[in-house]
């Protein structure tokens, strides 16, 4: 049996110019991700919240052919100690699994104090659709696709799938990707709405790298209340959303970045935004 590469092997971390670059590195499993893999992409995620290194987060894998199509089902989870006569999976079992996995690592994609970009370099299945659909802007490839695979096991969507595509595309579109589970190229993505932008496979690093650049030099405080108040916003009601959003302003109001927003106005100069 081959052993596991280091967890930091598989998933790649750097930090260059402020922006975060967490890599899936497993070629040798099509790049699916382990449990350990799940969790060390989440605190990578969560470690970057109220620090100074980043200022923006790239999600992405290596190769042309997959970005993550999932979990790796050929990974033995650990069992717990059980009677000779009970089964292999109790009712809870799952359940307790998911709660405890991977909905730790989605919830801190869209709770993540930064802008994450997924640059999705190949397909994207199941776990690893919503992975990147979860991000705040997604980047494909021209070759890249997504596949709600599900229904084509016999199983029913996971990793919130159903919480995010309807909020993407609307409840019938989402019904049918669901439903039928046919492949959906990049550009029927970008039709959608499921993408932001294609670029050729060998732009793909410079594109992510120009927005998320873009986005590390930007108002970080303020970004991450617009990022909480857009994601509040399926959530809430009218009244709900303009309480919290006037407190989301009067937090803003006493960041550094404000005042550099307003003082290179009146200079009539590019505003330096420092993230604070």
């Amino acid at each position: 049996m081959t052993e596991e590469r280091p967890q930091d092997e598989q998933i790649r971390f750097e930090i260059r110019n402020q922006v975060a670059w967490i890599t899936i590195d497993r070629p040798e499993k099509g790049n699916a991700l382990t449990p350990e893999n799940r969790n060390r992409i989440r605190d990578l995620v969560e470690g970057l919240n109220g620090t100074f290194e980043a200022r923006a987060i790239v999600i992405t894998a290596t190769g042309e052919k997959l970005f993550c199509p999932g979990a790796d089902i050929s990974f033995d989870r650990d069992q717990v100690d059980r009677p000779d006569d009970a089964p292999a999976s109790s009712v809870g079992e799952p359940r307790r699994m998911m709660l405890r996995g991977q909905h730790t690592l989605m919830p801190a994609i869209l709770d993540s104090e930064l802008p994450i970009i997924a640059a999705v370099n190949g397909t994207a299945a199941g776990m690893g659709a919503h992975l990147a659909l979860l991000c705040d802007l997604v980047i494909m490839a021209d070759n890249a696709k997504l596949i709600e695979i599900f229904t084509r096991r016999g199983l029913v969507p996971d990793a919130l799938g159903a919480w995010i595509l309807p909020r993407l595309v609307g409840l019938q579109k989402a019904k049918e990707l669901m439903f039928f589970a046919e492949d959906i190229p990049a550009a029927q993505a970008l039709e959608l709405g499921l993408c932001n932008k294609i670029v050729p496979a060998d732009e793909l690093v410079a594109a992510a790298t120009e927005w998320a650049e873009k986005l590390a030099s930007g108002p970080t405080k303020a970004l991450m209340l617009t990022k909480w108040m857009l994601n509040r916003s399926f959530e809430v009601d009218r009244h709900t959303m303009a309480e919290e959003e006037s407190w989301a302003v009067e937090l803003n109001n006493h960041t550094m970045d404000v005042a550099e927003g307003i003082a290179s106005f009146r200079e009539r100069r590019a505003p330096e935004f420092k993230g604070y």
